[in-house]
This record gives C-alpha cells, structure tokens and sequence, in this order.
C-alpha cells in the first residue's frame, strides 16, 4: 500500500512546526559562474547563473535569497572589492538572523577572502560558507553544483563560523588555502 502525500492542512502545521531555514546567497563571480561566449571563444562573469543552479536543486524547508554583489574573476577582485563582501555579509549578518549565508566566489582568493572574513567578523552568530568551482557549471565533469549543494546544507548546520565547503568537507578558518596540485581546499599552514 503507497503512503499517502500529506494534505495541505498537514503540510502548513509541520512548517509551523519546522519552520523555513533562510539562508542568504552573496555571489560575487569566480570560476562556479563562467559563462562560455561563441563569439569570443572565452570564459568570462558576464552575469550571476546561480538562479540556474538553484533551480536545479530541490530544497525542501529552505528559501534561498539571493544577493548578485560582484561578477568577478577572483584574481581581478579588489581590497574594496573585499570591503564590500565584508561590509554585506556583516549587514545581513545583523538582520534577523539567517540559518546561514553562502558566497559564491573564485577559487584563486577564496583563502584570502575568508581570512578577512574571519578577523573583521568577531561576534558571529551564523556560519559563514565560501564556496566556488575548479570548472565552471556549464563545463562537463564540473564541481559547481555539488559544491553549492554542499555550502547550502553546510549553512544550516554547522556552528557560527567562517568556513571553505566544498569537494565533501567544510574547513574552518584560520588556515585554510587552496592546493592547486590537488584541485581542492585544505588546511594548514
């Protein structure tokens, strides 16, 4: 005998029950959103696709809102640029607080970016998740999506914090940096 899908009335007393996790997405550009041009035969962030991957996930019991705050290759990225993300993930930080907030953002200065995250970030009381992509989502054999599937889950429940989440683990900062032989986040000094 098949189970029976819960009525409308049940579903809206269990999220009154379970409420929805929130979690804030700051993109800000990398390699996870490269897009391919024809014409040009390159790989540039011309505009965030991170509603694309979204809609490729099912999330049950999270609203996912996004914030579209840079459209960069990390190696182009900016100390303001950096000011910026911090200023951001401060602010929504402060709202009524999220489960957590996610950002987008390349691999290159990913380590450089959570470090000032993590000492101009002192009295957290969401984790922090950055995340990005060795392959672009549109490439074969990309890491983007799993990546991102990760951050999120990561962002509701891992303790208050900055982390690197990706490739299965979530890294804490301080010491986190990017191994380049390995294609991959570790830690260490």
């Amino acid at each position: 005998m098949r189970p029976h899908a819960p009525s409308r009335l049940q579903t809206q007393r269990l999220r009154t029950i379970m409420p929805m996790r929130q979690v804030i997405l700051i993109t800000t550009g990398g390699t996870i959103e490269k897009t391919y041009d024809e014409q040009s035969g390159t790989l540039d962030n011309r505009r965030s696709i991170v509603r694309r991957m979204l809609r490729r996930l099912r999330l049950e019991d999270t609203a996912v809102s996004t914030i579209e705050l840079l459209s960069k290759d990390s190696l182009d990225m900016t100390d303001d640029d950096r000011a910026r993300v911090l200023e951001t993930v401060a602010a929504q930080a402060g709202r009524k607080p999220p489960a957590g907030i996610v950002i987008l953002h390349g691999t290159d200065t990913l380590a450089q970016t959570g470090q000032l995250l993590y000492t101009g970030l002192q009295h957290l009381t969401v984790p922090v998740i950055l995340t990005g992509a060795m392959r672009p989502y549109e490439m074969t054999r990309s890491d983007a999506l799993q990546n991102l599937t990760e951050a999120l889950l990561a962002a509701s429940i891992l303790p208050a914090g900055v982390y690197c989440v990706g490739h299965g683990r979530a890294l804490a900062f301080p010491g986190v940096h990017k191994d380049r032989v390995r294609g991959t986040f570790v830690r260490g000094e």
